[in-house]
């Protein structure tokens, strides 16, 4: 692939993971998110493994700051620069996750990543609740009842109704809606030669 197709391809990719972050700002459901679609398109479709990690890190920083500084920033003292940090471990280990799991796309493999990548998110994102909130003790008990509270269903109560569940249904949507967009791109525009 030439380098004027090959930017036209990394244009198309990012437009659609920076589009995929506009989502966070519809509140659809408590961790209902496009966060692992977005990172496991990118490390699917990026060929540079570093922009596969900054491109979607950017989008969900940049989506972070609108979230924290206009739509939650009565919860926030000052401007907020950076903050849940597990939120962006989470989205690394995806992306990494992503980069073995993706190297070849399909049906399997992708459905496979997205159940994976809700996995991997909540007991990264759970574990930094356990850590940061006082509402849990900081002991085996308190990580336990930090887990458990996601997963309502299971449990029986949780503080955050059904987030583990909705997470896994968040990822399936989002992940779906790139990768089956990507496809429709492709084959509507076959010369643009899409190809890492």
């Amino acid at each position: 692939m030439n380098k004027e197709k090959r930017n036209l391809n990394a244009s198309v990719i990012i437009t659609m993971i920076f589009g995929a972050a506009c989502f966070r700002f519809i509140d659809i459901a408590p961790n209902f998110s496009p966060i692992a679609g977005m990172s496991l398109f990118g490390a699917a479709y990026l060929s540079k493994k570093y922009l596969a990690l900054i491109i979607p890190f950017l989008a969900l920083w940049i989506s972070n700051l609108v979230l924290d500084n206009i739509f939650y920033a009565q919860y926030y003292e000052g401007f907020q620069w950076f903050s849940q940090p597990y939120v962006f471990i989470g989205f690394i280990a995806i992306v990494l996750m992503g980069f073995g799991l993706l190297k070849k796309v399909s049906f399997a493999r992708v459905l496979g990543a997205s159940l994976s990548a809700s996995v991997i998110f909540f007991l990264i994102s759970n574990f930094g609740s356990w850590l940061g909130d006082p509402i849990y003790t900081k002991d085996f008990t308190g990580l336990l009842t930090a887990y458990a509270a996601g997963i309502p269903f299971i449990f029986g109560s949780g503080a955050e109704p059904y987030f583990f569940l909705n997470g896994v249904f968040g990822d399936l949507f989002f992940t779906g809606f790139l990768f089956g967009t990507f496809e429709l791109v492709k084959l509507n525009f076959p010369k643009l030669a899409f190809a890492k």
